[in-house]
């Protein structure tokens, strides 16, 4: 409690005009704002790559004939899933008297690929079907050289897979590619990540946030908090008392990783800051309420436009004002009525005039 009033006393010397943001309830809804608490925590540095998912070799197995015929049963088509010893499918025989072989999988999985059709002429020397045990998965990723230094076996990765929205999965680092390729300056990192729901699929596309350092007690928010370039970054604070009430809080950023930035000043553990929403409050100033509005509403009762209380006399002198301007209006009503029929007099008594003249001259 002692470092949140001291954090917004320190606040309280900002030009409050310029520097608080007042909302109503359905502006909030519209900049979907929320927020998040600062908080001191385990800070992992992160570098960025790109890659694939892709199949582990030895989880990849075939089925295939040893004597030459044809296929007179399919069981299985390719997405099936199979269990080790599972009949897959039956071929014929060209020896004499066409005796019928089954083939059944060598390992459980999914049938990656059907290579024969039912009917289909059969030799030892073709694949018939692929099976892939999916269950596992090494998620590749193109690291640039510059980066080698960083990273070892056991290294682990957030990886995520746009493919799902975005859902985040952690890996570790197994082995290395042998080679580099140098038209990108990248070399393969071979990262081994679980995959019991079968939701992913070699090809799909990965993004890696590979950590290679780990500090403790480090105070931090999300990212999409700051706001502003390098030489002024910000932050919006959520006011203590007033709901819908936002602080301009300028500070100072540090180490910046996939999900979070270093706060080095400016800002304590404990305090809540938008997140979402937070760039576009930037442009609410066209709807911007007055504090006297913010303290209106949160209060009850009717404030100053400075925001301040209003004392006793000033809302006798308020009342008194506000009785005169209702017993003035019956007799401003009563004025504006008497001057409209004096103009429509006048109108008619001048074409009435104008009607005479033009008479008399033609008697004349």
């Amino acid at each position: 409690m002692k470092i949140s009033l001291l954090f917004l006393a320190s606040l309280m010397l900002l030009p409050a005009e310029e520097e608080r943001v007042n909302l109503n309830a359905t502006s909030m809804k519209n900049l979907g704002i929320e927020t998040f608490t600062a908080t001191e925590m385990t800070f992992e540095s992160t570098f960025f790559a790109i890659g694939t998912l892709q199949e582990i070799p030895s989880n990849h197995s075939v089925v295939s004939s040893r004597i030459a015929g044809r296929v007179v049963d399919l069981k299985v088509m390719a997405g099936d899933h199979v269990s080790a010893g599972d009949e897959v499918l039956k071929v014929e025989s060209r020896q004499p008297g066409g005796p019928i072989i089954t083939l059944t999988a060598p390992a459980s999985g999914i049938v990656a690929e059907s290579h024969v059709r039912l009917g289909e002429p059969v030799d030892p020397a073709n694949e018939l079907l692929d099976i892939l045990n999916i269950s596992e998965l090494w998620a590749v990723a193109r690291v640039p050289q510059q980066e080698a230094g960083k990273i070892e076996i056991g290294t682990k990765a957030r990886i995520q897979i746009p493919a799902l929205k975005g859902e985040t999965i952690q890996g570790e680092l197994i082995r290395f590619g042998t080679h580099a390729d140098p038209s990108s300056g990248t070399f393969d990192a071979i990262f081994l990540i679980k995959n019991t729901d079968h939701k992913l699929r070699p090809g799909m596309r990965s993004e890696f946030s590979i950590i290679t350092a780990v500090r403790e007690d480090v105070t931090v928010v999300p990212i999409e908090s700051v706001q502003g370039d390098l030489t002024n970054r910000v932050v919006y604070v959520q006011d203590f008392d007033l709901p819908n009430s936002f602080i301009k809080a300028p500070v100072v950023t540090g180490e910046t990783n996939d999900q979070f930035i270093e706060i080095k000043e400016g800002l304590y553990e404990g305090i809540d800051v938008v997140t979402r929403g937070a760039y576009l409050l930037g442009f609410a100033g066209g709807g911007n309420l007055s504090l006297k509005e913010v303290l209106d509403a949160a209060h009850g009762h009717v404030h100053n436009e400075d925001g301040s209380e209003i004392t006793g006399n000033e809302k006798k002198e308020a009342a008194e004002v506000e009785g005169h301007d209702h017993d003035s209006q019956p007799r401003n009503r009563f004025l504006v009525i008497i001057c409209v029929i004096l103009g429509v007099l006048l109108v008619l008594s001048g074409g009435r005039q104008f009607s005479l003249e033009r008479q008399l001259r033609k008697t004349l």
